[in-house]
């Protein structure tokens, strides 16, 4: 009879697909048996009236990022991966940035080491700033060999963004190495513009964030950013759609049958404009990009994703303190809006905050929750079946769920190294309260039970979810300078 390392019985396993009343046996690190009455473990976890749900995949992290100064990322690895697991989270994906003018190969060297405090197993996007021919034809193939399979441009920020004719030169040398790109779609120069006008105009205020970047700066993006990798039969992820227009694009890309796939986050399902309105200095912590828009931008974000326009819900966790010298008060409370540093922490309470709003409200069945979080995620970046899912052969990275339990967020409860969380106070049904990352209980009951590292890179090879069609707009192949 098979010994088990571990064995959760009495739960319901819940997949993509199903929900199944079964035990889980485990054997060095990875599920090895799903079925009733399964032999001892030397650890067994009793799951009765319990969820079991795979780890979530969170894609869309940034994690101890090199800092601009004044300004200095939250959080380290350490702490990341701690709120990581604290909230269901067992593996994530972050960035490693090309500096503008610099070497990427250098600084991915240099973050592999800082990523070696995970818990939580971990791979890379690679942020291309200044993609020269040196870049793209030395360094990137390397890079890409080696098991980095998705690229990040950025349209917007100095210092960050790449133009029109850069983005297509990064396209085509995706598509030459087998890679996905990921696009944070905002129209750059749209907004420098409503941002002299704001403030010349003396308004400064949190709240006018959001004005400086209204629904048509991201929907004209999206679909320019759709258009250029039709053009060059590119599969791309548009990054954190935020509303209901910029979804419209998505669906019309997938509607032509292009590889086009699309996330959201909670702060744009539970956020809005107001939120940025608080008094005084609160609203700060509600700027990130693109901003939060309107309670109807909400209901057809949900639409998008039950109809699975939208299929991966990410934190986009970007943690700054709020309080001291290095956070979104380091230029004071007085400064501009533009003065802010964009983003918020996530990483906690991403799959909480969808439990109950979309779950427990009714909103989505458990199958699309899992999918959006894990499974969907897991796919589109080359980890499945590893990841993703719960099945014989993948990694034993769980999450137990209680799905009655009643949570107020604060602060206190995410082992996070921010000092704030947008959704403090907020009461949310369904937590939770078991952990494991590849075996091992990583959280126990609110209790970080495991020290930094632990976590591994997940290199990926080819897959074929992200070869290109072979369909190009008209009788060229652009990329490779042939006839079709």
């Amino acid at each position: 009879m098979t010994s088990f390392d571990c064995v959760i019985r009495n739960g319901a396993v819940v997949t993509a697909s199903d929900t199944v009343a079964c035990d889980v046996g485990i054997i060095d690190g990875v599920i090895a048996a799903l079925g009733r009455n399964l032999a001892p473990g030397r650890r067994e976890i009793d799951a009765t009236g319990r969820l079991v749900l795979p780890g979530g995949v969170d894609t869309h992290t940034h994690i101890q990022e090199p800092p601009k100064p004044p300004l200095r990322s939250a959080d380290t690895f350490d702490t990341a991966s701690a709120s990581a697991v604290a909230g269901g989270t067992t593996t994530v994906i972050c960035f490693a940035r090309q500096p503008r003018g610099g070497t990427l190969a250098d600084n991915v060297a240099a973050y592999h080491e800082l990523a070696r405090a995970s818990r939580v197993d971990y791979t890379f996007h690679l942020i291309l700033t200044d993609p020269h021919p040196e870049i793209l034809e030395q360094e990137l193939p390397a890079l890409v060999e080696a098991g980095h399979r998705s690229i990040k441009i950025f349209l917007t920020y100095e210092g960050a963004r790449v133009t029109d004719a850069e983005a297509l030169r990064v396209l085509a040398a995706a598509r030459r190495l087998g890679a996905i790109v990921c696009v944070h779609a905002e129209h750059h120069e749209m907004i420098e513009f409503y941002c002299e006008a704001l403030l010349a105009a003396g308004l400064t205020a949190p709240k006018y964030h959001g004005w400086v970047k209204p629904m048509v700066v991201e929907r004209e993006c999206t679909h320019r950013i759709i258009a250029m990798a039709e053009a060059l039969d590119v599969p791309i992820q548009v990054f954190h759609v935020s509303g209901a227009e910029s979804a419209e694009e998505v669906a019309r890309g997938q509607a032509r049958g292009l590889k086009v796939w699309a996330e959201t986050c909670p702060q744009y399902l539970t956020l809005t404009a107001a939120d940025m309105d608080r008094p005084g200095f609160e609203g700060a912590k509600y700027i990130f990009s693109p901003a939060a828009r309107s309670t109807g931008d909400q209901e057809a974000l949900w639409a998008a994703i039950r109809t699975g326009v939208i299929g991966n819900v990410s934190s986009d966790h970007s943690p700054s303190r709020y309080e001291g010298p290095d956070g979104k008060k380091a230029f004071g409370e007085d400064a501009p809006f533009t003065k802010v540093p964009n983003g918020l922490p996530g990483l906690a309470t991403r799959l909480p905050v969808l439990f109950s709003e979309g779950v427990s409200k009714g909103r989505i069945d458990l199958q699309t929750f899992v999918a959006i979080t894990a499974t969907n995620p897991a796919k589109l970046f080359g980890l499945h079946p590893r990841k993703g899912t719960i099945a014989v052969g993948a990694d034993a990275d769980l999450a137990i769920w209680d799905p009655e339990k009643q949570v107020t967020i604060t602060n206190s409860l995410l082992h996070q190294g921010s000092d704030y969380t947008p959704y403090e106070g907020m009461q949310v049904t369904g937590w939770p309260i078991m952990t494991l990352v590849r075996g091992t209980v990583a959280c126990d009951g609110g209790e970080i039970v495991t020290g930094p590292g632990g976590g591994r890179f997940l290199a990926r090879a080819p897959y074929p979810l992200i070869a290109p069609r072979g369909v190009f707009p008209g009788p060229f192949n652009p990329v490779d300078g042939v006839p079709v």
